[in-house]
This record gives structure tokens, C-alpha cells and sequence, in this order.
């Protein structure tokens, strides 16, 4: 859910850059598939891209980090500078998911440089884990802005796109990081209201755009997801925290998530459109249940997420 500055180095192959399972090849041909992503610059989001790449996508992304951050390392021209040495093709599109300009820009840029949108990734997330009392308004807003609104409009300027790619066989899906709304049981779980209000508000918003829009685009032919990772996810941000640096070490590292969503996007999972997964499900449902690998430190109990 937070973003990296892991990279992988420029030459090398890329089956090394993804270290993808055979089991997660779905019969969806991604070589050429035209995706747009919000944010991926580093982290998750950037693992995403660079396992997609692997297979040969196309891959668009919209993001403001034109130059270095201070303590978080990684550009969106560092990011497409992967995804090219990982086998695809990129696009650096610098711009605030928060601009109505700046996201219809991106899709008409994605649209005219690849020729079709296939794919729509809502990966870009602000996160603050305040209590009410404490949570700055503007850090509210800034959360709201990009997550739940940012969400909604990528998708919404999108979808006509979505249609298009849809109708001529390119298995057009949307994908969004965002976790289930209910428990097993199909209730709210009210801890994630006590916790942190806004962030669990900002979330779900964006889980109730994959909701919305997997009823909506029902019978076009587009998907439409939400994927959550199962246990805490070593990124960059996790470890700037207070602590940071112990809990990584009983995470996973980014790579599951990505390799959960090539499965996913591939195919290889065997889903149905509407779903909230985790990608402890997908990669199950693909055949791979042996999650050992992708733990920072072996023989850990891991930490799981919120919202599980």
C-alpha cells in the first residue's frame, strides 16, 4: 500500500528482474497490452510494472515525481527505465492524479502513444493512520483527493477506452489496490473506523469505485478488482516510520503483491470480475501456495495488513 525505492539493475534480464513463477502465466497474451497506472515510482506500484513488463506490456504512468525525493528515492523516468529493461515498453506521464487536466491528459497521451488503454492500475495511495482528533484536515483532504477521487476519475476517463479494447478481445480490466469492504462474514469491521477514520474512509472509497464499476461495465467484457496484500509489505515509507526497520523484517517484499497481480491480469488466477482479493488468494488459485520465498526474513511470523 506504500511505496518503495527498491530497484533492480538496469541490465539485467528479465526473468531476473521479476523472478516470475511459471505457475502464474495465465493464457491472456500480455505482450503489448496497454496499461495505465497511477503512480509506480517505486514500491509496489513499481514491482507491478516491472513483473508486467517482464511479459512484455506496455506500460503508461501517471506521476508527479519528475525529480528525486529527499528520503524516497526513485522517479517516474527511473520507474519506465526499469519497466524498459524488464522487456516492455514505457511512458512517463508527470502529473497530479489530482488534476482533472492531468488525469484526462494521461489518457489521451496513453491512448495516442500505444494506441488503446487496456488496463487501468489505481495504485497511487496517500496514507496517514491518525485518530480523528489528530488527523489534519489537509492530510484528510490530501487522502480523499488521491485515493477516493483519483480512483474514481482515472476509471471514469478511462472506461470509454476500457469498451473499446473490451470489444476487440484485449481482455480489458481494471485493477485497484484497495482491500475487501466486509470481513468472512460479510460485515464491517468497525476497528479500521476506530483506528484511523480517515484512511479506512479513503480505502473503502476506493474499494466501492471497484464495486460500482465491476456492476456498471458488467457485460462489456472489462474486469474490474481489487487487490490487498495479505501480510505488511516492505517499502520505503514502512521503513522511514518509527520502528520501520524492525517491522519490515517480518513482511513481505513487493514482489508477491506484483506477481499476484500478473496472475491476476494474466488470467492464470481463474477470477470472475467483482472481487476483492487478496494475494495470498490469487497466487493460491494460480497454483503457487508456497509463499516462503517472498518473506524479508525467513522463518519470521509475518505481520499481517490492515483491514484482514
Amino acid at each position: 500500500m506504500t511505496e518503495s525505492a527498491a530497484s533492480t539493475p538496469a541490465d539485467a534480464p528479465a526473468d531476473a528482474l521479476t523472478g516470475i513463477p511459471a505457475e502464474i502465466l495465465g493464457d491472456r497474451d500480455l505482450d503489448g497490452a496497454r496499461v495505465l497506472m497511477s503512480g509506480g515510482s517505486r514500491g509496489i506500484g513499481h514491482a507491478i510494472a516491472v513483473a508486467l513488463a517482464g511479459r512484455g506490456a506496455h506500460i503508461a504512468m501517471l506521476a508527479k515525481t519528475d525529480t528525486p525525493h529527499p528520503k524516497l528515492a526513485g522517479t517516474v523516468h527511473s520507474a519506465v527505465s526499469d519497466v524498459e529493461a524488464a522487456g516492455g515498453r514505457g511512458l512517463a506521464i508527470v502529473g497530479d492524479l489530482r488534476e482533472d487536466a492531468d488525469v484526462v491528459r494521461a489518457v489521451e497521451t496513453t491512448e495516442a502513444e500505444f494506441g488503446g488503454v487496456d488496463i487501468i492500475i489505481n495504485n497511487a495511495s496517500a496514507i496517514d493512520l491518525s485518530t480523528i482528533e489528530a488527523l489534519d484536515m489537509k492530510r484528510y483532504d490530501l487522502m480523499h483527493d488521491i485515493n477516493v477521487r483519483g480512483t474514481f476519475h482515472l476509471s471514469k476517463t478511462a472506461m470509454p477506452h476500457l469498451r473499446e479494447a473490451a470489444a476487440a478481445g484485449r481482455h480489458a480490466q481494471v485493477l485497484t489496490l484497495s482491500p475487501p469492504l466486509t470481513d468472512a462474514e460479510g460485515r464491517l469491521d468497525p476497528q479500521w473506523f476506530g483506528r484511523h477514520l480517515g484512511y479506512t474512509m479513503a480505502k473503502y472509497g476506493m474499494s466501492m469505485t471497484t464495486l460500482g464499476l465491476s456492476q456498471e461495465l458488467s457485460g462489456t467484457g472489462v474486469d474490474v478488482n481489487s487487490l490487498w496484500p495479505a501480510t505488511l509489505i516492505d517499502t520505503a515509507a514502512i521503513r522511514a516510520m518509527p520502528g520501520g526497520e524492525e517491522m519490515v523484517r517480518a513482511a513481505r517484499t513487493p514482489a508477491v503483491v506484483a506477481h499476484a497481480a500478473l496472475a491476476l491480469l494474466s488470467g492464470a488466477a481463474g477470477r470472475r470480475s467483482g472481487e476483492f482479493l487478496t494475494d495470498e488468494q490469487v497466487l493460491a488459485a494460480a497454483g503457487v501456495e508456497d509463499l516462503s520465498d517472498y518473506a524479508v526474513e525467513h522463518g519470521r511470523e509475518l505481520i499481517p495488513d490492515i483491514f484482514l
